[in-house]
């Protein structure tokens, strides 16, 4: 017999499945010995009182084992031969549309600019050690994309246009824990998510596709108004349809399809810096317990979020128990981002802290913006986030030392004499971001800060440390594509897919976004 059970339990009961066998036995009056397994389909915290409690939704099988799989895997058929696609970047927005492509039975050609996912790990950890940003194999480029080694988690609102289940279960086929089926914010781990990724390579390969790294496309194959393929920095040529899935950190390829006339337009960014706080601290405000989270509840998240002087001014990517990590994709560039392991265990808890810009907001002399070559092009975003990057890099000694500052100093302006300890390994300087960071921006998050210390109790600390930039939180501009087709407005054979095109903004929207672009190819190459 298999019961669907509704539960609400403390932390520690819910902490193992002997626990919650016991407790079902309790509650629905059955023998703890006839309950052979259980399943947790779904789980959430609810923090918002003082007392803690865990929802959980369960199948509990009575005198029965399980004879059904937690998910049912996607099949893919051999495409040797097949009707070739060109996947350009092998983020999950390039992934998913190649293993998509795959199911579909066409061929997909993934070229990525940057290394396999193993290989990447070694250009990243010199840019701590020898603060050395490699061009094409960094925290933005190389297989995995942005998010293989920033903080996987895979957390979305945008569940309107596919299945973020579908998505979940594809990431476990591949290995990752079934757990993240279950999660109310499920979330892979930096630390694991990179073998997950080379699963998904190593499944294109087996079924025919192919993945050519260090590949960087520099042009694409045009003939009359269609795509034909592209041209990579090596003289070769792949042909077929593309799906461009290049990541908002691609600035060549903005700059390259600008100069070919391609359609684009500049959007909206958020900026800010990412705030750093004792992971302790944070347990304490978000568990309403001094003693912080105890043993059998995980480090804790927030979400902030705020209107100042007309702009929304929000967390954005919080890691608890996680790193802050530089971002930079290239020289004279620093920008941080963060990252959590899958245990978030780490002494801190970080968020990006972010105000929105919107392209017309350049105008405003508090953004202090340089009114460049670019300004009043789809470009003028892009523009602005290399100005803000070379300044933050200049501030930081030319190296990727990040200019940092305590939080209630940054809200009072005044300098930071000395500065907590902090998980960036390039290290930390003093600086007094409010004087030489956007007063667009830095006037809003003094606000803001002061908003959320009212009503979270604590948040507002000089235990907290702001570190610059943060300007990566979404591309700043759009390959523009019709709604239905999803192929650009004019070029025929051109799929602007992801993050970087404006389209997605974060893994699963990303990956949903790829297998939606997938779709549309194969629909393309069929009629």
């Amino acid at each position: 017999m298999i019961r669907e059970y509704q539960l609400r339990m403390s932390p520690e009961q819910a902490a193992t499945e002997a626990n919650i066998k016991r407790y079902i036995s309790q509650e629905k009056g059955l023998d703890v010995r006839t309950i052979k397994a259980i399943r947790i389909l779904k789980r959430s915290i609810d923090a918002r009182q003082r007392a803690i409690f865990v929802n959980l939704k369960v199948l509990c099988y009575v005198n029965e084992q399980p004879q059904d799989e937690p998910f049912v895997p996607v099949e893919y058929q051999d495409v040797h031969g097949k009707l070739r696609v060109v996947v350009v970047g092998a983020g999950p927005g390039g992934l998913f549309a190649a293993l998509r492509l795959i199911e579909l039975g066409c061929c997909p050609v993934v070229v990525e600019r940057g290394k396999d996912v193993h290989e990447r790990r070694k250009d990243i950890a010199r840019i701590s050690r020898e603060h050395k940003v490699d061009a094409e194999s960094n925290y933005a480029f190389g297989e995995g994309g942005a998010g293989a080694y920033s903080d996987g988690k895979l957390y979305t609102r945008s569940k309107k246009r596919g299945s973020v289940e579908r998505i979940l279960t594809i990431f476990c086929q591949h290995g990752a824990d079934v757990s993240i089926l279950a999660d109310a914010h499920p979330h892979i781990g930096t630390d694991k998510l990179p073998a997950v990724i080379e699963a998904m390579r190593h499944t294109i390969l087996e079924h025919g596709g192919e993945v050519h790294f260090q590949t960087r496309m520099d042009e694409l194959i045009i003939r009359g108004d269609k795509v034909e393929g592209i041209r990579t920095h090596d003289g070769r040529e792949f042909l077929g349809p593309v799906i461009l899935a290049t990541g908002h950190s691609a600035r060549d390829v903005y700059r390259m399809l600008f100069s070919g006339g391609v359609e684009l337009e500049a959007k909206g960014l958020a900026i800010g810096v990412r705030l750093e706080h004792p992971a302790m601290l944070i347990d304490q405000i978000q568990y309403h317990n001094r003693n912080g989270r105890g043993r059998f509840l995980p480090a804790a998240e927030y979400r902030m979020v705020t209107q100042v002087e007309g702009r929304g001014v929000y967390s954005f990517c919080m890691c608890p128990g996680g790193f802050v990590v530089p971002a930079a994709s290239g020289p004279h560039q620093l920008v941080v981002n963060g990252m959590s392991p899958s245990s978030r265990g780490s002494r801190w808890s970080n968020s990006g802290m972010v105000v929105e810009v919107r392209p017309e907001d350049l105008e405003d002399p508090a953004l202090k913006a340089t009114h460049g070559e670019l300004h009043g092009t789809s470009l003028s975003m892009l523009e602005l986030q290399e100005q803000l990057e070379e300044l933050c890099w200049q501030q930081g000694n030319m190296r990727q030392t990040a200019p940092s500052q305590r939080m209630v100093d940054f809200v009072r302006r005044r300098l930071s004499y000395d500065l907590p300890q902090t998980s960036y390994s390039p290290g930390v300087l003093s600086s007094p971001l409010h004087f030489w960071m956007p007063p667009f921006v830095t006037s809003r998050l003094a606000k803001a800060f002061e908003i959320f210390g009212r009503t979270s109790h604590g948040f507002l600390t000089n235990e907290a440390t702001l570190l610059a930039i943060e300007t990566r939180t979404s591309a700043p501009v759009r390959i523009v594509r019709t709604d239905d087709t999803l192929c650009h407005v004019r070029l025929q054979g051109l799929y602007p897919c992801g993050e970087g095109a404006g389209y997605a903004g974060g893994i699963v929207s990303a990956a949903i976004d790829g297998e939606r672009c997938a779709e549309a190819v194969a629909a393309y190459l069929h009629t």
